[in-house]
C-alpha cells in the first residue's frame, strides 16, 4: 500500500486532529496491530528559501549537500499522518521522542527530489510504557541513500514482565510530553556517550524566539516550542527547544563525513532561553550537550555518536 503524505502546510491541522483523537485511543499494548502500509512520495520537492532557512537556524553550512537532518524534516508531515491516523494504536499527544539514529549512505545533492517513504516499524514493550519506531526512507532513482529510525514512546503505568531493552530508552527528551518532570534515574548517561575525555567545545545562548524560529523552517510549530503561554498548558514552566533542533545543532558542530551512522538519544528538554554547551570527545565520536543549574549541577539535554554506516539495504 502506498499513498501520499500531506502538504507540510497541513501539519499544524494534522497535529491538532491527533490532539482530538488521542483520548479515544484504547488502551495502549505492544501487542496492538500497526498499520502495514506506508506513505510515499516519490519527488520530496525542496523548496530553497526553507532550506536555507533550516541551515542558518541549525548551523549547517548553506552551501553543497542537504544537511544530515533536512530529510527527516521532509518525512516528518507523513510520519505525523500515519501517527494521527485513527488505526494508529498509540496516542499521539503526549508521545516521547527518546530517540533518533541516522544513516547517510551518501550525500544528497539539494537540487535533487528524492523519494520518501515512512512507515512504523513494530511496537515493543518499554518499562515506562510502549514505544514504536517509525521508520524514513530517502532513495534517489530507487537508490537507498538515507534512512532513520525515529522512536516515540507512549507512557502509560507497566507490569514488571518486560524488562527494559536498552539503557538509553529510559532517559528522553520530552519535546511532546505535558508531563516535563523527571527524576534523577531519568538523567542519568550511558557510559557508551561520556567515557573519554569529553572537552567543551562551544557554548550557545539560546533566545526565547527560537521554538518559533524553527517552527517556521521546519514547519514543526508544536505549541510547546511557540510560548511560554502554550507550553504552559501542557505543563512546561517556559517554551522548550524542539529536540531535533538541539540534534541538528549539535550535528552541525561536529561535523560528518558523507557516509555516516548517528545515533542521538534525547534525555531532557531544554526551557527557552536558555544556555547550553555542547561537549565532544572526537576519538571516541560522541558528543553531549548539558546546562548547568542554578548551583552548578550538570544536566545532561542530548547524548550522541557517530560512526560508519553498514551497507545500504536494497
Amino acid at each position: 500500500m502506498s499513498d501520499r503524505p500531506p502538504h507540510p502546510a497541513g501539519l499544524l491541522t494534522t497535529m491538532v486532529r491527533g490532539a482530538l483523537t488521542s483520548p479515544f485511543k484504547p488502551a495502549v499494548s505492544a501487542d496492538a496491530p500497526l498499520p502495514a502500509g506506508r506513505l510515499t512520495l516519490p519527488g520530496a520537492r525542496i523548496h530553497p528559501g526553507r532550506l536555507a532557512a533550516y541551515a542558518q537556524i541549525c548551523g549547517f553550512d548553506r552551501t553543497g549537500p542537504l544537511p544530515l537532518t533536512y530529510p527527516h524534516v521532509l518525512g516528518f508531515p507523513a510520519a505525523m499522518r500515519l501517527m494521527t491516523a485513527r488505526a494508529f494504536p498509540l496516542p499521539v499527544l503526549g508521545l516521547v521522542h527518546t530517540g533518533i539514529e541516522i544513516t547517510r549512505h551518501r550525500a544528497l545533492p539539494a537540487d535533487h527530489a528524492p523519494e520518501l517513504s515512512v512507515y512504523a516499524d513494530g511496537l515493543r514493550p518499554h518499562r515506562r510504557g510502549t514505544e514504536v519506531v517509525m521508520v524514513t526512507e530517502a532513495r534517489l532513482a530507487g537508490e537507498l541513500v538515507w534512512e532513520s529510525r525515529s522512536r516515540y514512546l507512549a507512557r502509560h503505568r507497566t507490569s514488571d514482565a518486560h524488562p527494559e531493552v536498552r539503557t538509553d530508552d529510559a532517559r528522553s527528551q520530552r519535546t511532546d510530553d505535558a508531563q516535563p518532570h523527571r527524576t534523577d534515574d531519568d538523567a542519568t548517561v550511558d557510559t557508551a556517550a561520556t567515557t573519554g575525555t569529553a572537552t567543551a567545545t562551544a557554548t550557545w545562548e539560546l533566545p526565547a524566539s527560537l521554538g518559533r524560529r524553527y517552527g517556521a523552517a521546519s514547519g514543526d510549530r508544536n505549541p510547546i516550542h511557540l510560548s511560554p503561554l502554550t507550553a504552559r498548558l501542557f505543563g512546561f514552566p517556559r517554551a522548550i527547544a524542539h529536540g531535533m533542533w538541539t540534534a541538528a545543532r549539535c550535528l552541525a558542530e561536529a561535523g560528518t563525513p558523507d557516509a555516516v551512522r548517528v545515533r542521538i538519544g534525547f534525555r531532557a528538554p531544554v526551557l527557552l532561553p536558555g544556555t547550553v554547551t555542547y561537549t565532544a570527545d572526537p576519538g571516541a565520536g560522541t558528543f553531549r550537550l548539558l546546562s548547568r543549574g542554578r548551583e552548578g549541577a550538570e544536566r545532561i539535554h542530548l547524548t550522541g555518536e557517530v560512526t560508519a554506516p553498514s551497507a545500504p539495504r536494497s
